[in-house]
């Protein structure tokens, strides 16, 4: 039975309209209804606690994403509060989504770059959040430098590793990740930079940090038709591209390009 089948006993036929789909992460789902819609939004949470017995939290989402946190606002439909369990390729996470950022989708970028990662590398990590790409590469045996700017994201991350008995592996620096070449005189065999949308220039800022040999994993938000422009700028920056994917849709046209680069 889909959702709306659950709900055409409560909802009038004429005014019925949902979403395909909600957004599941961990024991949180997190629902936005189409306009007209707002007056059922309890019921279309029973409707999806009935259905996935699994689902601690529903969450009504009230704005799209707000500040320099890249959370939006939301109201507990059903539940206690915000902070949702999260698990992912055997490692938990706890964090508070209204406070937070976390991309449910990254999760294989996440376990492909713990992959790739050797056991004794120093990782730096700016944009660390509550430490869903830190702690697979800690628990792998890297050293790795967490810099996150959000007290909260810092947090949390410093719970998660605890939880993920990583926390030996993990130093947490409460800071904002474009101020590391005036804070941090140190050189790392491996970045993992999570740029958020439209941050390009921490790529100029943390490529310098990493040993020549080492490798930066970096992300970008950008249409196909601009990759190969930056394939020729990093190139021009001494980084040669051992790989570049596409990880997500972000917008019409737009997607996140993950790229493996080597520092020559």
């Amino acid at each position: 039975m889909s959702l709306k089948e659950d709900l055409a006993s409560v909802i009038p036929g004429d005014t019925l309209s949902l979403p395909g789909h909600y957004e599941l992460i961990g024991d949180v789902a997190v629902i936005s209804l189409l306009p007209g819609m707002e007056a059922y939004k309890a019921e279309v949470a029973d409707a999806i606690l009935a259905k996935r017995k699994n689902i601690r939290t529903v969450l009504y989402k009230l704005s799209k994403t707000e500040s320099d946190r890249r959370v939006p606002r939301y109201e507990v439909l059903r539940g206690k509060d915000t902070v949702a369990t999260y698990k992912e390729y055997g490692f938990s996470y706890r964090f508070d989504i209204s406070r937070v950022f976390f991309n449910p989708g990254l999760k294989y970028e996440r376990h492909r770059v713990a992959a790739m990662a050797l056991s004794g590398e120093n990782v730096l990590l700016p944009f660390a959040g509550s430490g869903p790409f830190a702690i697979p590469l800690a628990a792998k045996g890297c050293h790795v430098l967490a810099i996150e700017k959000s007290a909260e994201a810092c947090k949390w991350l410093n719970t998660n590793a605890s939880l993920n008995r990583v926390d030996g592996n993990i130093d947490i620096l409460n800071a904002d990740a474009l101020d590391m070449p005036y804070l941090l005189k140190a050189t790392f065999d491996r970045a993992v930079v999570p740029a958020p949308y439209g941050m390009d220039e921490a790529l100029d800022i943390i490529a310098p940090m990493v040993r020549t040999g080492g490798m930066v994993h970096f992300y970008a938000f950008k249409k196909k038709h601009q990759i190969q422009g930056l394939i020729e700028r990093y190139g021009s920056m001494g980084l040669s591209i051992e790989g570049c994917r596409r990880c997500g849709n972000v917008a019409p046209g737009v997607s996140r390009w993950a790229f493996d680069l080597l520092k020559q």
